[in-house]
Order: structure tokens, then C-alpha cells, then sequence
């Protein structure tokens, strides 16, 4: 309990504002359009994990953004829960589905993280065409140019100040004029 004095407080407002910025982003009509993600309710999971995924790597990344990094988790966590009971999963089953959640989102925060550290794109459009497209059948070259839109993601967030982060702003580049860039040849992430 004394341990809590010494924390940094993180706005409840603040980690809701960044959440509510992630899930609005992921809803953008072009990911589904110009993606070619299936827009269901696993197709804005995974896009949702996705972001989240590339988003805490920044935030745990720094020490200042820790403290917002696990509130965000833990505020991601809380709306799976409610999401499920007003999916109509009972409250015995939610426990289980929530532990699914958990193991969905590290598997696949691994996978984008490991790919993203190795800077291959090759192994970040694999990593989303298993776990973003699946068996969706969409097209090799849908996975590419997602995997070009979360590098540069993760490039843009890395250069957000973090006094921007700590005040609730998060700012992420627009996927839809992202949609003509190609693999230029590279294997490479720059």
C-alpha cells in the first residue's frame, strides 16, 4: 500500500483518451477496404491487438510511460471483459475467454515485437498474414502493406515526445495514404 505513494499517477483520463484513440484507429473504414481485413469481430480484434501490441512496445520502452503502458493493458483487459458479458458470455465462461484474450494478445505482441526488432519485413508479413488475415484468404500483397503501415507506425511513435504521450496524445499516421507503398524490393525494414 505505502508503494503507491511513490508511483507516478496516470490520469484515468489519459489512459482512456489514448485506448479510445487506438480503437477509433483501428475502425477506420480503409483497413477493411484497402487492408482487405475482415471486417468482423475478429478482424477488429486483431487490428485492435495490433496497434495495442506496437503502442505498449513504445510505452514500456521508456520508463516515464511505464505506469501508462500497464494502465493502458489493464483498461484494454477491462473493456475484452465487458465486451464479452455483453456478447452474452457468462460469467463463468469469461474468466476462460479472458485468459484466451491474454494468450492471443502476448502471442501476437511477441510475434509483431520479434519482427519489428529483427527488421525483416518478410517475418512481419507472415506474422500478420497468420495471425491479422488467417484463413480469410485475403492476398499475400494485404499483408505487405500491412506490414508497411505498422513500421512505420512504430517508426512514428518512437519520435512522439513523451510528454505528448503522458498528456493523452497519441498520434498515428493515416493508413490510407499509406495503401499505394510496396515492398520496394527491400527484405529490410529501414
Amino acid at each position: 500500500m505505502i508503494f503507491s505513494l511513490f508511483r507516478r499517477h496516470i490520469r484515468a483520463d489519459t489512459i482512456s483518451t489514448l485506448y479510445g484513440t487506438i480503437v477509433a484507429h483501428a475502425r477506420l473504414p480503409c483497413f477493411y477496404r484497402d487492408y482487405e481485413i475482415a471486417d468482423t469481430v475478429n478482424g477488429r480484434f486483431e487490428l485492435l491487438i495490433l496497434h495495442l501490441a506496437v503502442i505498449l512496445d513504445r510505452l514500456m520502452a521508456d520508463p516515464q510511460l511505464r505506469d501508462v503502458g500497464q494502465g493502458l493493458f489493464d483498461h484494454f483487459c477491462s473493456d475484452m471483459d465487458h465486451n464479452l458479458r455483453e456478447m452474452g458470455v457468462g460469467d463463468l465462461a469469461v474468466p476462460r475467454q479472458m485468459q484466451r484474450v491474454g494468450e492471443a494478445f502476448y502471442g501476437r505482441a511477441q510475434a509483431y515485437r520479434g519482427a519489428l526488432a529483427l527488421k525483416t519485413q518478410e517475418m512481419l508479413t507472415e506474422a500478420l498474414e497468420r495471425n491479422v488475415y488467417g484463413n480469410g484468404g485475403s492476398s499475400r500483397a494485404a499483408a505487405a502493406r500491412l506490414a508497411v503501415y505498422i513500421v512505420a507506425v512504430a517508426a512514428h511513435l518512437r519520435d512522439q515526445p513523451t510528454t505528448s504521450l503522458l498528456a493523452g496524445k497519441l498520434d498515428l499516421p493515416d493508413p490510407a495514404s499509406m495503401v499505394g507503398l510496396k515492398d520496394r524490393g527491400s527484405s529490410v525494414i529501414d
